[in-house]
């Protein structure tokens, strides 16, 4: 026997269509929460009408993601900027706050 797990298939639909895909059992939840982010990802370009035909959605929205993965810093320093600025603004408004109830 090898070391490597029984591969199962397991049920997975995009854009309305049943795939069969056999992976571990260890892999099935994994594999599940990314079919589920491609459909997502391939409704939204199809709903935007900008795309038509399936094949060249499911090319887009492998585009998008492969991009996503290539690239995280960039979506993810923008949405630290946006926190720290926010924290900085709560922090000047609470010492703004404190300093009006020590003066009254």
């Amino acid at each position: 026997m090898s070391n490597q797990s029984k591969k199962q298939p397991v049920s997975i639909n995009i854009m309305g269509k049943d795939y069969r895909v056999a992976c571990s059992e260890e892999e099935q939840e994994s594999l599940i929460q990314s079919a589920q982010v491609l459909d997502e990802q391939m409704r939204k370009i199809r709903d935007s009408g900008r795309v038509n035909g399936a094949d060249r959605i499911a090319v887009m929205a492998a585009l998008n993601l492969t991009h996503d993965l290539h690239h995280p810093k960039k979506k993810h320093m923008s949405s630290e900027g946006s926190i720290s600025s926010q924290l900085a603004n709560l922090r000047h408004k609470i010492e703004k706050t404190l300093k009006i109830s020590k003066s009254s």
